[in-house]
C-alpha cells in the first residue's frame, strides 16, 4: 500500500525534461504519459473523491447540531374583545389587533449505537480508496503497455523502411542494367516494363513505410496528450539482435510474480473484502438504533404583561430525550439486502478468479509469444541469409541472361518477405519479454 502511494505521488511530482534534441527515447515516453494522460488524471482525481467519502464516513460519529429561528405576525381586524393566549407557559391576555410572536432554539442529535454500520462505512471507505489508488495504478500500467507497443512498433517499422530503402536502392541499379540490356537487345521490352514495374512498387513501400511510421506517431502522441502544435521526434535507436536471445523468466515464475504485484489482483481482493462487509452492514439493518437528541428553546410574544426580556428569561427551556427504535417488521428489505450482499459476494469471489485467468493467460500469451519468437527468429536468420545468397545469384544470372526477370521478382518477393518476418520476430520476441518484466514489478526496458 505505501508503494502505490508513493507511486501516486512519484506521478504528480515527476519534473523531466521532456523533448530532447536528439528526440525522445522510451523512458521520455513513458514519464511524459504518467504526467499528463488525461485518463490517469481522471482516475487520480476518482482517488480525492474517495478520500472526501473517508472524511463523510468518520464524521458519522459526531453529532448533529441545528438552530431554528421563527418570527411571526398575526392581525385581527375585527377582534373587539380580550384574548388570552399562552407562550411559553405563559398565560396572557391582550386586545391588540396585530400581535407578534418569535420563537427561537437549538437542536442537537447523536446516534449512540446503529448496529456497528459507523464503523463498517469507515472500513469500507478506506477499502474503497485503497481500491481508487491501486485504479489508479492499474491506469498507469495499462498506458505504460500501450507506449511500449507503440514505440517497439515505431521502432519495427523503422528496420523495415531501411529494408524497403536497401530494396528499392537495389530495384533502382537493376532497372539501370535492364536498360542497358534492352538497348543491347537482350530483354524484351516487356521484361523492361516489369522491371520498371517493380521500381515503382519498391518506392510505394517506402512511401508506404514512411506513411505507416507517422500513423503510429500520432497514436502515440494520442496517448502522450501532446498538441497539434507538438512535434515527436522518437530518438535513433539501434536494438543488437542479441538482445533477442537473453533469458526469458519461467512461466510459472512470471505468474506468481505478477499475482503478487499488479495492482488490478489487489483491487480484486479488496472488492471480496468490501462484499464481505456490505454482508455485515446489511445484517446490521436487524438491530436497535439508539439516538440521543436535546434541545434549546426561547420565545416570546407581543400584548404581554411581561417585557421581552422577562419573556425571554421565563420561557428558556431545555430538553433532552432517548429514543430507541428496534426493527420488528420492514416488509422484508433487510433480509432482502442480505441476500443481495451474499449474492454480490460470491460474484466477487467469481470476479476474483476471472482477475486470475486473465492475468495467466496474459503471462502466458506474453511468455508463448516470447519463446516462439526467439526460435522462429533463429530459423529467420538462416532463411534471410538464405535468400540474400539465391537473390545476389538470381541477379547475377538475370544480367548474363540464365534467368528471366520472373525468377529475379519471385526472389526479390521472398527476400522481402523474409526480411518483414525477420524483424517481426525480432521485435516481437522483445516487447514481450519486456512486458514480462514489466508484470513482474520491474521497468519496461527495449
Amino acid at each position: 500500500m505505501k508503494k502505490i502511494i508513493a507511486f501516486s505521488v512519484a506521478l504528480l511530482a515527476t519534473t523531466t525534461t521532456y523533448a530532447q534534441d536528439e528526440g525522445w527515447n522510451l523512458q521520455d515516453c513513458l514519464n511524459y504519459a504518467l504526467k499528463h494522460n488525461i485518463q490517469l488524471q481522471k482516475s487520480k482525481a476518482n482517488e480525492q473523491l474517495s478520500d472526501i467519502g473517508i472524511k463523510e464516513s468518520n464524521a458519522e460519529w459526531l453529532p448533529s447540531l441545528s438552530a431554528s429561528l421563527s418570527q411571526n405576525m398575526q392581525h385581527r381586524p375585527f377582534q373587539q374583545d380580550v384574548t388570552s393566549f399562552v407562550n411559553g407557559g405563559i398565560t396572557s391576555t391582550a386586545s391588540d389587533k396585530t400581535t407578534w410572536s418569535g420563537s427561537y432554539g437549538v437542536s442537537a442529535s447523536w446516534t449512540v449505537w446503529n448496529g456497528g454500520q459507523r464503523s463498517l462505512n469507515i472500513k469500507d471507505s478506506k477499502l474503497a480508496m485503497e481500491q481508487a489508488i491501486y485504479a489508479t495504478a492499474q491506469k498507469a500500467n495499462s498506458i505504460q503497455e500501450q507506449v511500449a507497443q507503440l514505440y517497439v512498433q515505431i521502432l519495427y517499422m523503422r528496420e523495415a523502411l531501411a529494408v524497403n530503402k536497401e530494396l528499392l536502392h537495389h530495384d533502382s541499379i537493376v532497372y539501370a542494367r535492364g536498360e542497358r540490356m534492352f538497348n543491347n537487345g537482350q530483354i524484351s521490352r516487356s521484361d523492361l516494363a516489369q522491371l520498371r514495374a517493380q521500381l515503382s512498387q519498391g518506392r510505394y513501400d517506402v512511401v508506404n513505410a514512411e506513411t505507416q511510421i507517422r500513423n503510429v506517431e500520432l497514436s502515440l502522441k494520442q496517448v502522450l496528450e501532446l498538441g497539434p502544435d507538438e512535434a515527436l521526434k522518437i530518438a535513433p535507436m539501434h536494438v543488437d539482435d542479441a538482445k533477442v536471445f537473453t533469458a526469458i523468466p519461467a512461466k510459472s515464475e512470471a505468474y506468481q510474480a505478477a499475482l503478487s504485484q499488479l495492482p488490478q489482483m489487489k483491487s480484486s481482493l479488496i472488492s471480496m473484502e468490501r462484499a464481505d462487509l456490505a454482508v455485515k452492514k446489511a445484517k446490521a439493518g436487524y438491530l436497535p438504533t439508539i439516538n440521543l437528541q436535546g434541545n434549546l428553546g426561547d420565545s416570546y410574544m407581543s400584548g404581554s404583561t411581561r417585557t421581552w426580556v422577562q419573556q425571554m428569561k421565563y420561557n428558556f427551556n431545555m430538553s433532552l430525550g432517548l429514543s430507541v427504535q428496534i426493527p420488528i417488521y420492514d416488509k422484508r428489505r433487510t433480509k432482502s439486502s442480505i441476500e443481495r450482499a451474499k449474492i454480490n459476494q460470491l460474484t466477487a469471489q467469481y470476479d476474483h478468479l476471472d482477475v486470475e485467468k486473465n492475468i495467466y493467460n496474459t503471462v502466458e500469451t506474453c511468455w508463448l509469444n516470447a519463446t516462439n519468437s526467439q526460435y522462429k527468429f533463429i530459423a529467420a536468420t538462416d532463411n534471410v541469409e538464405s535468400l540474400q545468397l539465391s537473390y545476389d545469384n538470381t541477379s547475377r544470372q538475370f544480367e548474363q541472361g540464365q534467368k528471366d526477370i520472373t525468377d529475379l521478382l519471385s526472389s526479390r518477393g521472398r527476400l522481402l518477405q523474409a526480411k518483414q518476418t525477420l524483424l517481426q520476430d525480432k521485435y516481437t520476441a522483445l516487447l514481450n519479454k519486456a512486458l514480462l518484466a514489466f508484470y513482474a514489478g520491474h521497468d519496461i526496458e527495449i
